[in-house]
């Protein structure tokens, strides 16, 4: 009990606190989408030792070449948790992704099993209690007994029962659809493109995803115990060819990402009109969620940093606050960097049908003017 009330107290004052720290924390110029890539383990830390190979070897190579490869975007900027054999506790880790305000963090590992268990999976943070067995989280959670002090770092998280982190942070919570997205675009290029058995997009609770206050994902490449699995990741081959496609779904995040905001420009080598057609949907407004928070505050411009036009929605323990209102998506960029340029970095695009929210993918699917 001790435990839980220390957390959402976390989780509240992070809460009431997330969108002025985030606009203080760090220097990464905001004309850049920001990324952040966790090798896992590192140091004393091998983690697993699968037919001998070491999977924070493996990791490191893996993370090293997918940042060679979006480092080749002007318009991105890697940010390491590690880029040599060293020991980075857990709690370290999303902390450097907090400081920075990255938008995007992915933590590469390889995985284990007593069978002879193979093929990729990746994972977002669980905010409910899920059928699986949590063991996935449980092994990665473990360094965590590697630190000193872990105990009051944590505060008195046990890495072996992980339940306890479910439904416990609000910022989870907040980002959770835009982590689906990164994850399912990553699974997919590895199955579809590398042939790779499908363990799917899960949902499991890690430390290092739950402490994040952006879209997060965990990949776990495949299995070191599998012989022939382990050998192709411990192989330079698998490893270039693992990290081009988890850096390709970071390219197709960021551009899914960007054409739903508008608040950067992506650049490829196709020549399109810079003049888009006006979208008008009948039925469909949309919103620039802005914050959350379990707080109900007053829908006045002093309380969203000179921003008028504010409407909050009640989703459970959380008040919701939504800036503009609109049926030509077109006026959603406009919106969207009105309220970026207020320091709402993080901001999004929300479509309501009815008064009720809808997936933003299935409203653009529906007939516009």
């Amino acid at each position: 009990m001790k435990t839980n009330t220390v957390l959402l107290f976390v989780s509240f004052i992070i809460v009431l606190t997330f969108s002025s720290f985030v606009n203080e924390a760090g220097d990464v110029t905001r004309d850049k989408f920001v990324v952040v890539l966790d090798a896992g383990h590192g140091g004393r830390d091998p983690g697993n030792l699968g037919n001998g190979y070491k999977e924070k070897d493996i990791a490191l190579k893996i993370v090293l070449a997918i940042g060679k490869e979006l480092e080749k975007n002007s318009n991105i900027k890697v940010v390491y948790t590690r880029k040599t054999d060293v020991f980075i506790e857990l709690y370290e880790r999303p902390k450097i992704a907090n400081k920075v305000n990255a938008d995007l963090f992915v933590s590469i590992h390889c995985d284990s099993h007593h069978t002879s268990a193979y093929g990729a999976g990746t994972f977002v943070m669980a905010i409910k209690k899920m059928s699986q067995n949590l063991s996935v989280a449980k092994k990665e959670n473990a360094v965590i007994l590697l630190e000193d002090n872990y105990e009051e770092k944590y505060g008195g998280f046990d890495p072996n029962s992980p339940e306890s982190l479910i439904g416990s942070s609000l910022i989870v919570e907040e980002y959770l659809d835009q982590s689906i997205m990164a994850a399912s675009l990553i699974q997919k290029n590895l199955v579809t493109n590398l042939k790779r058995k499908d363990r799917n997009v899960k949902q499991d609770v890690f430390w290092v995803l739950h402490a994040t206050f952006m879209p997060s994902v965990l990949v776990e490449t495949g299995f070191l115990t599998n012989k022939k699995e382990g050998a192709y990741l411990n192989s330079n081959k698998g490893q270039i060819e693992i990290a081009k496609q988890i850096a390709d779904g970071v390219f197709k995040y960021k551009k899914t990402v960007e054409s739903n905001i508008g608040g950067f420009v992506y650049e490829d080598n196709h020549e399109e009109s810079n003049i888009e057609p006006e979208r008008i949907f009948n039925d469909i407004t949309f919103k620039i969620q802005i914050a959350a928070s379990s707080k109900k505050l007053e829908t006045e411009s002093y309380n969203f940093k000179g921003l008028s036009n504010i409407s909050r929605v009640k989703e459970g323990s959380l008040y919701k606050y939504f800036y503009g209102s609109t049926s030509n998506y077109n006026e959603t960029k406009k919106l969207a960097d009105d309220a970026k340029n207020k320091g709402y970095a993080t901001c999004f695009i929300v479509a309501f049908k009815d008064d009720k929210k809808v997936s933003l993918t299935d409203a653009l699917k529906t007939t516009s003017n």
